[in-house]
């Protein structure tokens, strides 16, 4: 796609052509007026003209036309001086007034994993009883009943919190009285719960006998058996049972996750538990032309790699991300690979309970009729201690790669923050840029330290919304003051901190825009299909809100920090990358409570324009994917899955509900 620029201009008029940008990405239509002036050695390739252009610079200022060059942005500015620039070859796009801003810098997702779903049993993150979370999965058996008796059946999206909130947790005799012989997994969308039935137990070898391994638990009754609940590494070595996909699965996967995003209007990306199946799947389509966002990979690193050798452990992501990293940044998007992901806790969610807190959860002494919540005495998980941890950060500092730590407990964060603090002592001059992701409970005496230790904290603003998984039992196992605290996004950016976004899709549905809103608002949308209706409307709690331009540049500049593309893309300006997108509503003047009911219009990457919707283009109600075998196959771009590479860890790890 990116070896010939698509040449929209029709002299006298405006042009249209439909567009079908999912397998291969084809030519576009856009809103193309006629360049009347002859050609000149300046001539931009590209002119938009004529709308709010949202900088975010430094300055934040807003101007009226770009004019872009061989990839690049050569002019930003007012209409008269891009006119200038228009020569005889020069696409002219009227953008009518709305709003151009930098391309959404996803710093936390996982594409193949959000692919793969797309193809999977999905119970669409609904709020289900057990016994409609058993009608739900027979219909997938019923429909691939070819498949018995011994094919896995692999079932995603399933709100594990919901479930147990209204009515109770299920367990491998919820999945035993389904009319099937096949094992079946059902995973969490939060990635950290797997649910399988005896058959599933059995083909993985877990018994009363198995212990519980490093970073993870079986679920037991009080004899000791398992109950078919798995946690974190323990549903891991379960996943690890199923047949891995293939080179061609994965493809689709991609395909089917970089449609999503154009969808979306991400440009750069970064998968944030990445190993060779995204290096191959991502290098392959780039080859072919057909990667569409900038692909950045993290490598996880293992908690018991980390114990054995913090040398060896980061010299071995080092290894993997060299053979998948193509270097210097181009116009044409590439794979680039210089982040290492630690999995620093498990969720602070009830009933799992496994983010690592300073003091304990709370528990219920009392009836459900009339409740007495006091301090327990579990304080979840901290999967790295501070002597593995410290040593580990240390050798990341010195390696060029940069750290990405997933901790929603406030132990967690804390000891990550320590351990930042200590490499900095340790390689004075280091240039590291360590994230802390998800950061869902921090303790108010580390708001500073942040920006102290120079950490740019990532979060999901869609979890500061309410929902099943974040009122009610979460809530109460929290304890009041903690729950006043959560998701404390604009707390840290009051204290000076660096705020960047990560979606964590396909922990939820993809929906940038309702997550923009919910850092805006700290409050849903009832009329989203994304959030939860007005029983959850309102603020999750009092923590400040951020800006519309704090939120703006978190998934711009922030980001794109995070990721070292902050002289390359994240804000209009001359020099950088083209890599911009065309909101059909104005963020920054639509009324707060709509932000949300907005959507991507056109979606630009490195000059080349890879999908447009009227009136900038015609795109297909469907996606085609080479997994349909070259058929039309309807893409549900909610899906959520994870499914593990091997023991060393899943395709992709999230979060919470």
């Amino acid at each position: 796609m990116w070896g010939s620029r698509v040449a929209l201009r029709r002299a006298g008029g405006v042009s249209g052509r439909a567009l079908l940008a999912f397998v291969s990405v084809g030519a576009l239509a856009g809103m193309v007026l006629a360049a009347g002036c002859g050609g000149s050695e300046r001539e931009a390739d590209t002119v938009l003209r004529h709308g709010y252009v949202y900088t975010v610079d430094d300055r934040d200022s807003v101007q009226q036309a770009v004019a872009v060059r061989d990839g690049r942005i050569v002019y930003v500015g007012e209409d008269e001086g891009a006119d200038r620039l228009v020569g005889a070859h020069t696409q002219v796009i009227d953008l009518g007034g709305r709003m151009l801003m930098p391309g959404f810098v996803d710093g936390h997702l996982h594409a193949l994993a959000g692919g793969r779903a797309l193809l999977l049993c999905n119970l669409n993150y609904a709020a289900l009883t057990r016994a409609q979370l058993q009608a739900a999965i027979q219909v997938c058996l019923d429909d691939s009943s070819a498949k018995e008796p011994d094919t896995w059946l692999e079932v995603v999206n399933w709100v594990r919190q919901a479930t147990q909130a209204i009515d109770a947790d299920p367990d491998k005799a919820t999945l035993d009285a389904l009319t099937t012989s096949r094992p079946v997994l059902v995973r969490s969308s939060d990635f950290h719960t797997v649910l399988t039935n005896s058959r599933g137990l059995a083909l993985a070898g877990v018994t009363r006998d198995t212990p519980d391994p490093a970073g993870g638990s079986f679920a037991r009754d009080a004899q000791g058996n398992p109950t078919g609940i798995c946690e974190d590494a323990a549903g891991w070595a379960v996943s690890a049972v199923i047949p891995p996909d293939t080179d061609d699965d994965r493809l689709a996967q991609g395909r089917a996750a970089l449609g999503a995003m154009r969808l979306q209007g991400v440009t750069t990306f970064m998968d944030a538990a990445a190993g060779d199946d995204q290096g191959k799947t991502f290098t392959v389509l780039q080859q072919a032309g057909e990667l569409t966002a900038r692909s950045f990979l993290a490598a996880p690193i293992a908690v018991e790699a980390a114990t054995a050798s913090p040398a060896q452990a980061v010299a071995d992501a080092k290894a993997l991300a060299a053979r998948y990293d193509q270097g210097a940044i181009a116009p044409a998007p590439g794979v680039s690979f210089h982040h290492v992901k630690i999995f620093g806790d498990g969720v602070v969610n009830a009933p799992a309970d496994t983010g690592g807190l300073l003091t304990p959860y709370y528990t219920n002494i009392g009836t459900d009729d009339a409740p007495n919540w006091v301090p327990g005495s579990k304080l979840g998980s901290v999967y790295f201690a501070p002597t593995v941890l410290g040593p580990l950060m240390t050798e990341i500092a010195k390696s060029g790669l940069d750290p990405h730590v997933h901790a929603t407990g406030e132990r967690t964060v804390r000891q990550t923050l320590d351990a930042i603090a200590q490499a900095r002592l340790q390689v004075p001059g280091t240039d590291f840029r360590p994230v802390i992701a998800h950061n869902e409970t921090v303790a108010e005496a580390d708001y500073a330290r942040y920006q102290a230790h120079g950490v740019m904290a990532s979060f999901s603003f869609q979890w500061a919304q309410q929902a099943p998984y974040s009122v009610g039992e979460t809530e109460h196992h929290l304890g009041p003051d903690r729950f006043a605290r959560m998701e404390p996004f604009g707390s840290l950016r009051a204290a000076g901190a660096r705020v960047g976004f990560g979606s964590d899709w396909p922990i939820d549905p993809f929906d940038e825009l309702l997550a923009l809103k919910i850092g805006v608002t700290r409050s849903g949308d009832p009329q989203s299909p994304n959030s939860f209706g007005p029983d959850f409307a309102g603020p999750i709690n009092g923590d400040p809100a951020l800006s519309r331009a704090d939120a703006l540049r978190a998934i711009t500049m922030n980001s794109a920090w995070q990721l070292r593309m902050d002289q390359q893309v994240g804000s209009i300006e001359v020099g950088k990358l083209a890599d911009l997108i065309v909101l059909d509503k104005n963020f920054m003047q639509m009324p707060l409570a709509e932000l949300a009911r907005n959507r991507v219009l056109l979606t630009m990457t490195g000059g080349q324009v890879v999908m447009a919707q009227a009136p900038f283009g015609t795109v297909a109600n469907r996606l085609t994917t080479a997994a349909a075998g070259g058929r039309q196959r309807l893409l549900d771009l909610r899906a959520s899955t994870g499914h593990a590479a091997g023991p060393g860890g899943p395709h992709g790890d999230g979060h919470r509900h």
